[in-house]
């Protein structure tokens, strides 16, 4: 199962730390990698209203940009469910009560999801937003 959220945070440094509180790793090199396996794709100040812009592509009228640093992200299952009761098997292998999942942000990230008409300025490999929305 695979989820899309979209986020707006305050600043770049934030979403770094955001990214970073998923889980991190470092090589024998000293560099840095994610241990998580959703995908984020950072967005920036996205655009809000177009510039105008004159047939030497001249700025005529300067495009305005969000205040917010845009983020999305594809999350991986393992990164949002939570086991809320185990399921019960006999000893015969049978389940006699199925385990109990939720699913949510991981933590720190739900006050900062958007939700959109569309699929936005971004898409995963053609994904439909509203068809996998978080």
């Amino acid at each position: 199962m695979i989820k899309i959220s979209k986020y707006e945070f305050d600043s770049r440094e934030q979403v770094i730390s955001k990214i970073a509180s998923l889980g991190t790793a470092t090589d024998e090199d000293g560099n840095e990698y994610p241990t998580h396996k959703s995908t984020i794709v950072q967005l920036g100040n996205i655009v809000l209203e177009q510039g105008e812009y004159d047939e030497e592509g001249e700025e005529i009228t300067a495009p305005i940009l969000s205040d917010k640093w845009h983020l999305d992200v594809l999350w991986k299952e393992e990164q949002i469910k939570s086991v809320d009761e185990e399921a019960v098997i006999d000893q015969y292998g049978n389940i006699v009560t199925p385990e109990v999942v939720s699913y949510d942000h991981p933590y720190g990230w739900k006050s900062y999801a958007v939700d959109i008409d569309g699929d936005g300025v971004h898409s995963f490999l053609g994904l439909s937003y509203n068809a996998h929305k978080f």
